[in-house]
């Protein structure tokens, strides 16, 4: 059954849905590296009973989005949270994501003397921060979501019963 008027209201749904995060993302000031901005997508799937509606984000971007909890505090919206055995400033030393972050964004934290750490020393101390403290919850999807699925259904009934007028 051809249903493109209901396929037409899903695709809007997703495309202002993925506009909107991208749009939170950088004014909220979480798109450094443009990796999360451009994985945002959706995907309108035809299966026998109708359409199936799928978002798609790199993974780290739920975290992002939910937040995670520190082992000291923070606050998540998730069961995501770090463990007090968890070794993030272990992978820090292996990849060297907080220090590029730091370098990106020019975040340079100072010793005790004043002087300027340097970007590697930066990102352990960022790696410290984040496993006590955790992620804080950005929402950048999760709200863009929630205001357009509201208006979704008043819409798909219209869209639907344009589909059925058509097919009769």
């Amino acid at each position: 059954m051809q249903l493109k008027e209901t396929q037409t209201a899903l695709r809007a749904f997703g495309k202002y849905v993925v506009q909107q995060a991208r749009t939170n993302l950088t004014k909220g000031k979480k798109n450094t590296s443009k990796e999360l901005y451009d994985s945002i997508g959706y995907t309108i799937e035809e299966v026998s009973k109708g359409f199936r509606l799928y978002f798609e984000m790199e993974d780290y971007g739920m975290f992002q989005d939910r937040g995670v909890k520190g082992v000291r505090g923070g606050k998540s919206l998730s069961n995501f949270s770090y463990k007090q055995s968890s070794n993030l400033v272990g992978l820090e030393s292996a990849t060297g994501t907080f220090g590029k972050w730091a370098s990106a964004k020019r975040i340079q934290f100072r010793d005790k003397k004043g002087r300027f750490l340097s970007y590697k020393q930066t990102g352990f101390a960022l790696a410290t921060i984040v496993k006590n403290y955790g992620i804080k919850p950005s929402l950048f999807f999760t709200k863009p979501f929630e205001k357009a699925f509201t208006n979704l259904p008043k819409e798909l009934q219209e869209q639907f019963a344009i589909d059925l007028e058509n097919l009769i």
